[in-house]
């Protein structure tokens, strides 16, 4: 057969890579960027505008666009497979400069919301858990993977280079994670304990690592008990958490029966307004939605354009717009299956693509609970349309991952499609037929074949 000709009409045709997933990502970027123009005048400082929102989101987006390229051109998983031994190394030294709360170096944690959860270094601020997420789901990726190939250095048993590489990691990650955030910790530890799973671990190690997590957290909550009347008690942020699960009071019976004004009044309305505000978002966008632009619930709920862009979307677009996000990322998973299917016998690029749609569906589909107020708050947002620089970069990372093994699963099935022995031997006269039709369908010249 002979090759088609390039043409602006066929371009799509030999862009490599899988489409779909291309697409998901295209239509994110572009929901993310109409929705963080019109979600909240909240981000705006002095004299800003929302066009300046815009042009800010912009740079996010071609920076975001340039790691998604910069990726998907990589043409070897060797290249990610070496970058993902750094996962765990580069997540516990951000994380543990994260909980000395203190300078070292250009790295300054910020303390927002009494909770430190970002690095300042120069100008540029850094989510942490951000990082993390997808940097341990490719470091696990390539610890199982390594396991199964035995190129892991150090002890000869296998359970031992398991517990050093893989079980290890996992807790350290995860009691680190806690002192920021309880549940950023659970979220992050339920995605690397999935992976795990995904790659082979057997059912009585995962109980015994469930068994370790739990008992770890026995000791957090009694380092914490034992030093919680100190001026700085330890793991303070299971104290937050224990209070917003015990807390029995009805605030919305409180703000209901208290005067308006009063100190009573405004502390239940602080409460409630949130989650409150968000479900109004939901139930006034009905089935078109107000239209964009027309959010009134914008300006009540602070934290609109991060942790209730879903409820903004339903509010603006209505029960079709919610649909088609809850499409993109459910689409994203299913062709992620497909993808990893096809990436035959390498362990490392079938959990990499695996682990990492599995953080980005479920990251949104926790925040989509959240938003209709199915379980308690948990500050996740909506991956690669919720305002967040470190956010959207670091899910970008992850498309771009995914994009690449999918190119290379594609070639490897290109390859072995061409080696392969026909089923059927194809008769000249015939072949010389498929060639000229083929010739026609890409405008050759048909007179270089002898009819």
């Amino acid at each position: 057969m002979t090759k088609k000709k390039r043409t602006f009409w066929n371009f799509v045709d030999h862009f490599e890579g899988d489409k779909v997933v291309w697409i998901i990502a295209l239509m994110l970027i572009l929901i993310s960027i109409v929705c963080i123009f019109s979600s909240t005048s909240r981000l705006l400082e002095g004299s800003q505008t929302r066009v300046d929102i815009v042009k800010s989101q912009l740079l996010i987006v071609a920076a975001g666009l340039v790691v998604i390229i910069i990726c998907y051109n990589i043409k070897n998983v060797k290249v990610f497979r070496w970058a993902s031994m750094l996962g765990f190394p580069v997540s516990l030294l951000l994380l543990l400069i994260l909980d000395l709360h203190r300078p070292v170096g250009p790295f300054v944690p910020i303390n927002l919301n009494n909770a430190y959860r970002i690095l300042q270094v120069g100008g540029i601020q850094v989510h942490v858990f951000e990082v993390v997420k997808v940097a341990m789901v490719l470091y696990l990726a390539w610890a199982l993977d390594a396991l199964k190939r035995g190129v892991l250095i150090g002890p000869r048993a296998e359970i031992w280079k398991k517990i050093l590489y893989i079980y290890l990691p996992f807790l350290i990650i995860f009691v680190a994670i806690i002192p920021g955030s309880n549940s950023s910790a659970l979220f992050i530890g339920g995605i690397m304990f999935i992976t795990i799973l995904l790659g082979g671990g057997n059912l009585k190690d995962m109980a015994i690592l469930a068994a370790a997590g739990i008992i770890l957290l026995g000791a957090v909550f009694g380092l914490y008990s034992a030093t919680r009347n100190n001026e700085h008690p330890l793991f303070d942020r299971i104290g937050t958490a224990i209070s917003r699960i015990g807390d029995d009071n009805d605030y919305e019976k409180a703000f209901l029966e208290a005067r308006p004004g009063s100190l009573e009044y405004q502390a239940a309305l602080d409460k409630i307004r949130q989650p409150y505000s968000a479900k109004i978002a939901i139930h006034q966008g009905g089935l078109l939605g107000k239209g964009p632009g027309q959010s009134t619930q914008r300006y009540v709920v602070p934290d609109m354009s991060e942790d209730y862009m879903f409820s903004f979307i339903i509010e603006e677009y209505g029960l079709f717009g919610a649909i088609l996000v809850i499409f993109l990322y459910v689409s994203l998973l299913a062709r992620s299956s497909l993808i990893a299917r096809n990436c035959g016998k390498d362990l490392y690029a079938k959990l990499s693509v695996a682990g990492l749609s599995l953080l980005i569906t479920g990251q949104a589909f926790l925040h989509m609970f959240v938003n209709a107020d199915i379980g308690p708050m948990t500050g996740q947002t909506l991956p690669l349309i919720s305002h967040g620089n470190s956010a959207f970069l670091c899910f970008s990372l992850a498309f771009g991952v995914i994009l690449s093994i999918s190119r290379i699963a594609s070639r490897k099935m290109e390859l072995e499609q061409k080696q392969a022995e026909p089923l059927l031997e194809v008769h000249p006269d015939i072949q010389q037929e498929l060639e000229v039709l083929d010739a026609f369908e890409t405008d050759q010249e048909i007179n270089d074949y002898d009819l």
